[in-house]
C-alpha cells in the first residue's frame, strides 16, 4: 500500500520571523518519496509558507483520511494566541496580534490525527518558539494525539535581529538522501549526533507512540499519558511590577500598565519583559519569586528550582552565556544534593543546557572556569549522548592554549 508524506514549511514574511523554514524544503524534495515515507511508492504533498490556515486544515485532512502510513515533516515556529494562549504554527501573513485568525491552531493536527490507525503514522517536527511560547512549553504538553510518533526538536528563540536555521530538519533530509530510510527512532539519533552540542538548549522530541510531550524542564521532552497537561509551579503572592529608572511617579503607573499583561501570572509579566528588552526587570522579578519559594519551601525543593530554572533562560534570552551557564550548573548540582539520580530527565536536562551556554563563551576565563565546573559534572551525568565529556576535555585542551 502507498504511503502519504505531507511537507509543510511555515513561517511570517518580515521581521517577526525567527527561523527561514522554507529552505529546507529543496533538501526535502531531493529525497525519493519512498524513502521519505518508508514504503515502496508514496503521495507526496508539499505546502511552503502557506497563507491561509484554512488551505493547511484541507491538505492535512486529505493525508489523514489517505490509507497506509502517514509521514508529516513539520518546519516552522510556534507562537501562542493572546486570547486563549494556546499554541499556533505561524503562517506567512501571521502576526503575534493576529495569531489566532491567522495561524494554524497546533490543536487542528491532533484533531485532524486521532483516528489514524495506531502505528502507522509518524511526525517529524523542527520548531522555533518565541519567548512567550517557550515559557508556555515548561507547563503544558505538545500534542499531536494519542498513538503518534513524534520526533524532532523545538529550539528557543534565537538571538536578536538573526534567524534561524532549520538543521534538525536539514540533516534529516541529508540523512535520508542516502537512499537508506532507518526507523524513525534509529534516524532521529543520527541527526542529534551530527548536530551535536548544538541542540543541547533544545526541547527534544523523542516519542513514541504518545503524541505528547511536556518539558520537564528546557532541553528535555516528558511523555504526558493521555496528553493531560501537568500542574503548574508554584507562584508566590502577585509580584511588583518592574519599571526603568529615570521615570517621575506619575510615569510610573502608566509604564506598569502599558507593560502590564491581562492576566497576573508572573511568567507573563517576565515574557512582556523580556520581549520590551528589559532584561533586569524580568531577571529582577524571577528572583524575588525565587527568594520567596526558597523562604516558603527551601532552597532545594522544586519552587524554587523552577524560578532558578527561568533565570538561567532570562540570561541566555539577555546574551550572558557565562551567566546562564553558571546557574544551570546550579540547577543541576542542587537536584543531585536533593536526591535526584544523574539519570533524571530534569538534571540531565540541566547538565545539557549548561553545556550549550558553556560554548556560546567567547571569554577565555570564565570558559576555562565554567568548563572545568562543567567536565566534572558531566563526569556524574553523562548524559544520553555519546561524546559529551570528551567534547568538553577537547575544547578544554584547546582553552589551555589560548592567552
Amino acid at each position: 500500500m502507498p504511503g502519504t508524506v505531507l511537507l509543510l514549511a511555515a513561517a511570517p514574511v518580515g521581521k517577526g520571523c525567527l527561523v527561514d523554514a522554507a529552505s529546507v524544503l529543496p533538501v526535502l524534495a531531493a529525497v525519493s518519496p519512498a524513502v521519505l515515507s518508508g514504503t515502496d511508492t508514496a503521495n507526496v504533498v508539499e505546502l511552503a509558507d502557506p497563507l491561509e490556515p484554512q488551505a493547511v486544515l484541507t491538505r492535512l485532512r486529505a493525508a489523514a483520511a489517505a490509507p497506509g502510513p502517514l509521514t508529516v515533516f513539520v518546519t516552522g515556529q510556534l507562537l501562542l494566541d493572546r486570547r486563549q494562549h494556546l499554541p499556533h504554527l505561524a503562517l506567512a501573513r501571521t502576526t503575534t496580534a493576529t495569531v489566532r485568525y491567522t495561524g494554524f491552531p497546533w490543536h487542528w493536527i491532533r484533531e485532524e490525527l486521532r483516528l489514524r490507525q495506531a502505528g502507522t503514522t509518524t511526525v517529524v517536527l523542527d520548531l522555533h518558539a518565541d519567548t512567550e511560547t517557550w515559557q508556555w512549553l515548561r507547563t503544558h504538553p505538545l500534542d499531536c494525539g494519542r498513538n503518534i510518533e513524534v520526533y524532532g526538536r523545538v529550539a528557543p528563540p534565537p538571538s536578536r535581529r538573526t534567524v534561524g536555521a532549520p538543521t534538525y530538519m536539514k540533516a534529516v533530509a541529508t540523512i535520508l538522501r542516502s537512499g537508506h530510510r532507518p526507523a524513525v527512532s534509529e534516524l532521529h539519533q543520527q541527526v542529534l549526533a551530527r548536530l551535536g552540542d548544538e541542540v543541547y538548549a533544545d526541547v527534544v522530541l523523542g516519542v513514541p507512540g504518545v503524541g505528547a510531550a511536556h518539558v520537564g524542564a528546557p532541553g528535555v521532552a516528558v511523555p504526558v499519558p493521555g496528553g493531560a497537561a501537568p500542574r503548574p509551579p508554584h507562584r508566590p503572592e502577585r509580584p511588583r511590577a518592574q519599571v526603568p529608572d529615570g521615570l517621575n511617579d506619575a510615569d510610573r503607573p502608566r509604564e506598569r500598565e502599558a507593560v502590564r499583561p491581562a492576566d497576573d501570572d508572573p511568567h507573563a509579566y517576565i515574557t512582556a519583559a523580556v520581549q520590551s528588552g528589559r532584561h533586569s526587570d524580568a531577571d529582577a522579578l524571577a528572583a524575588e519569586h525565587e527568594q520567596a519559594a526558597v523562604r516558603a519551601h527551601g532552597a532545594g525543593s522544586e519552587q524554587a528550582l523552577h524560578w532558578a530554572e527561568v533565570r538561567a533562560d532570562l540570561a541566555m534570552f539577555a546574551g550572558d552565556p557565562v551567566r546562564s551557564c553558571r546557574t544551570w550548573l546550579a540547577v543541576a548540582t542542587a537536584r543531585l544534593n536533593a536526591g535526584q539520580t544523574p539519570d533524571t530527565l530534569t538534571v540531565e536536562a540541566a547538565v545539557d543546557r549548561a553545556h550549550h551556554q558553556w560554548g556560546q563563551i567567547r571569554d577565555v576565563a570564565p570558559a576555562r572556569e565554567l568548563g572545568l565546573a562543567l567536565a566534572e559534572l558531566r563526569g556524574r551525568v553523562p548524559g544520553r549522548r555519546e561524546g559529551a565529556l570528551e567534547n568538553i576535555k577537547q575544547q578544554l585542551s584547546q582553552l589551555q592554549t589560548q592567552s
